[in-house]
């Protein structure tokens, strides 16, 4: 095969394997093995934050979200988006903690970024059990808010502090037990080290 030839082929066979990577509900199992491209998580020392997140939406329920009306607590913040694996498989750590949290006054509140339907974030939440608002991001402006504070690819998981400053970002599907210690660390004064 000549060289151009071999080149086309090439550049065809990765945006097919590119495209088959992009989002929709395709009926497969959510244990594909999918991993994001950056799986990190940053801790923010108090005196490094900076302004308080402002973010505000509708929920699939209809109701106004803002996270201004929340300061005074700690914030969990999950970016998300139903047919997301890695979004499905820590969906149950999330509604678990929220429970958990909620005598502490701990706030859980989602983003659905992929304009899913009400009806499909209301199925995502009754299948895990979520009782915590998200935010539907219809017209892009949560996402507009986010960036440069989360990667594009959810999961995305924030804690803010009591005056809404990011305290600490998981990058990719968070466990029990890192967002356990990012919560209790912020509850217990300021949280991060750096």
């Amino acid at each position: 095969m000549p060289g151009p030839r071999r080149s086309a082929v090439a550049l065809a066979a990765a945006l097919t394997v590119l495209a088959a990577g992009c989002g929709g509900d395709d009926g497969l199992p959510d244990d594909l093995g999918y991993e994001p491209a950056e799986r990190a998580v940053v801790r923010i020392a108090e005196s490094e934050r900076g302004e308080p997140l402002q973010l505000s939406g509708t929920s699939a329920e209809g109701e106004e979200v803002d996270l201004a009306q929340l300061r005074g607590s700690v914030v969990v913040l999950n970016v998300w988006y139903a047919t997301c694996p890695p979004c499905r498989r820590e969906a149950p750590v999330l509604a678990k903690l929220s429970q958990e949290y909620a005598d502490e006054g701990v706030r859980f509140v989602g983003v659905n970024v992929r304009n899913d339907s009400t009806e499909a974030v209301h199925a995502f939440q009754d299948q895990y059990d979520i009782a915590y608002p998200s935010i539907r991001d219809t017209d892009g402006r949560a996402q507009l808010a986010l960036r440069g504070i989360v990667p594009t690819a959810p999961p995305n998981t924030l804690v803010l502090d009591a005056e809404g400053r990011v305290a600490a970002k998981a990058a990719g599907e968070v466990s029990e037990e890192t967002l356990t210690a990012l919560v209790d660390e912020v509850l217990a004064g300021g949280g991060a080290a750096g």
